[in-house]
């Protein structure tokens, strides 16, 4: 009977597991199992699809390093300091959460246009965002920038400030502070971060396909041209698209997690 309560919570767990993230796998797995391999590599390697790719791949992890950057920053300015305005910053982080892509699209794009505040001035440097590959990656910043803050938030409000101390009595430089007592233990919550922000930047839809011109071999990235796909009725060509990225986003996850593994394990 106590194994019988015991058992509960891993059941629902693995219910929740299996009809939530496996079966949507296989399925896609099952359907692009159908396509012959000489079918799913050319469909996999045209040069509309490996354009896409690399777009998507290259913005993301742009953004990915902008985040990383910019999110560590925000998130040891909120758990570090006091001053006005610090709670209204702090839920302002969650901001892209709630915000529904389509209108953080049509935000970004008015903002950024030639006649928008931001756009109107870099238009006068010859810069120009909406249409662009450059206004992907922000608004791949913009949709990913929380995951960063929220995962090396608890990490550091739990770390010890007698360590630092400690560290100055013995004669160490701010700088020698943080590069041995403070980041280390940042590492593997600031890798966790910028995967999940790298994972939410590769799926984007909704806002990238407003800002961008969604022209193939210029700024058309992996989910439009699934998209594009499917409107044309060819499902075949979405999976195996779909696929391909699946399979670079697991690759990804895996060796995040080994490196974190190692890590841990050589500390």
């Amino acid at each position: 009977m106590v194994f019988f309560k015991n058992s509960w919570p891993w059941f629902f767990t693995l219910l929740y597991l299996v009809f939530m993230l496996i079966l949507p796998i296989i399925s896609l797995l099952a359907t692009a199992s159908q396509t012959l391999i000489v079918r799913f590599w050319e469909i996999a390697t045209e040069p509309i699809a490996i354009s896409a790719y690399l777009v998507t791949m290259s913005m993301a992890f742009c953004a990915c390093l902008v985040n990383a950057v910019f999110g560590f920053i925000l998130a040891w300015v909120l758990v570090r300091y006091k001053f006005p305005g610090k709670k209204l910053l702090d839920a302002a982080v969650d901001l892209p959460f709630a915000l529904p892509t389509s209108v953080a699209g049509l935000t970004l794009a008015t903002v950024y246009s030639d006649q928008g505040w931001i756009g109107s001035i870099l238009k006068d440097f010859g810069i120009q965002i909406v249409f662009t590959r450059l206004g992907i990656t922000i608004a791949m910043i913009f949709v990913s920038f929380p995951f960063v803050v929220r995962t090396l938030q608890p990490v550091l409000q739990e770390m010890e400030l007698e360590l630092e101390e400690a560290a100055w009595s013995l004669g160490a430089s701010p700088w020698q502070t943080f590069i041995k007592i403070i980041f280390p233990p940042l590492v593997p919550a600031l890798l966790t971060g910028v995967t999940l922000a790298f994972s939410r930047a590769i799926g984007e839809y909704g806002s990238i396909v407003i800002i961008s011109s969604n022209f193939p071999l210029k700024d058309l990235i992996a989910s439009v041209l699934i998209f594009q796909n499917l409107e044309q009725y060819d499902y075949i060509g979405a999976t195996v698209i779909g696929t391909v990225v699946l399979m670079l986003s697991l690759f990804l996850l895996v060796s995040i997690n080994f490196f974190q593994s190692w890590n841990q394990n050589f500390r």
